[in-house]
């Protein structure tokens, strides 16, 4: 039976909705810091830095540092240098994450490109950018993609996100993107890498029941599923697998680790059998 002793955190509608905390978020968090579990917060968020993400949750009260943020732009900054190296890279994305993206050759719109990257989706995902996006797949250019979020949560309510807009592009042009955050498996072995853990130590909690749950859990972590953010009761029932632990809210983790912990001797951490 092995023992859980680190977690990975969805930030956007786990912790977080438009950037507001949720309710019990900040308790919770700290809780988890006191009993000492190796903490990382893992998000597909492409708007913004690491240190601009970690700035504004430890403005709501979290205690985080940068060095506690994993981002899909850093993961394909890391990516594009192993595959595309000196690649020519047309990004387009939503906010400026040019600072997480170290090594990667950006270059400008109408300039030829070997790799088109798309980030998180917003006003920038018009006619005339999808088409010239378009055109470059047509000539022969690689098509990486943070992720494939089809929409996220708001405090408008639901918005579409990238993979909307992806899965028209790869069918139009007859690719198949190359996803560098979640649900890629090389994602989940980062954080892992980061936090000096093993997949089998290790309990991921998210909004989205196949990027952060299921994915996890068939990279061999401990999926919880949270009833905030993006969950539809909808896709749940649909999904491809099912979660180890379903939850109403992030606040509700430490009860979960406690029981665990309790079932175990009350020794701390989460046991798993």
């Amino acid at each position: 039976m092995e023992r859980i002793r680190a977690v990975l955190v969805d930030i956007d509608g786990v912790l977080t909705v438009s950037w507001k905390a949720l309710p019990g978020a900040v308790p919770a968090m700290e809780q988890l810091r006191g009993a000492g579990l190796r903490v990382a917060l893992v998000t597909n968020n492409t708007s913004r830095t690491r240190a601009a993400i970690a700035a504004r949750l430890a403005g709501l009260g979290f205690p985080v540092e940068a060095g506690d943020v994993l981002t899909a732009p850093a993961a394909t900054a890391a990516y594009l240098r192993e595959h595309f190296p000196g690649a020519r890279c047309l990004l387009l994305n939503s906010g400026d994450v040019r600072e997480d993206l170290p090594g990667v050759t950006l270059v400008e719109e109408d300039a030829d490109a070997d790799v088109v990257v798309l980030g998180g989706a917003g006003t920038e995902f018009g006619y005339e950018a999808l088409n010239r996006v378009f055109r470059h797949l047509q000539r022969g250019a690689r098509l990486v993609s943070m992720h494939r979020n089809l929409y996220w949560r708001t405090e408008g309510g639901l918005d579409l996100d990238t993979g909307a807009f992806l899965e028209g592009l790869e069918k139009a042009a007859r690719t198949e993107a190359e996803v560098t955050g979640k649900p890629a498996p090389a994602f989940f072995a980062s954080a892992l890498a980061h936090l000096d853990a093993d997949a089998s130590e290790a309990l991921m909690i998210g909004d989205d029941i196949e990027s952060d749950v299921l994915a996890a859990q068939r990279s061999g972590i401990t999926g919880v599923l949270v009833k905030t953010g993006k969950y539809l009761p909808e896709t749940h029932r649909a999904a491809s697998g099912t979660p180890d632990h379903v939850l109403d809210s992030f606040a509700d983790l430490p009860a979960l680790l406690s029981a665990h912990a309790a079932g175990d001797g009350g020794t701390g951490g989460v046991s798993r059998g």
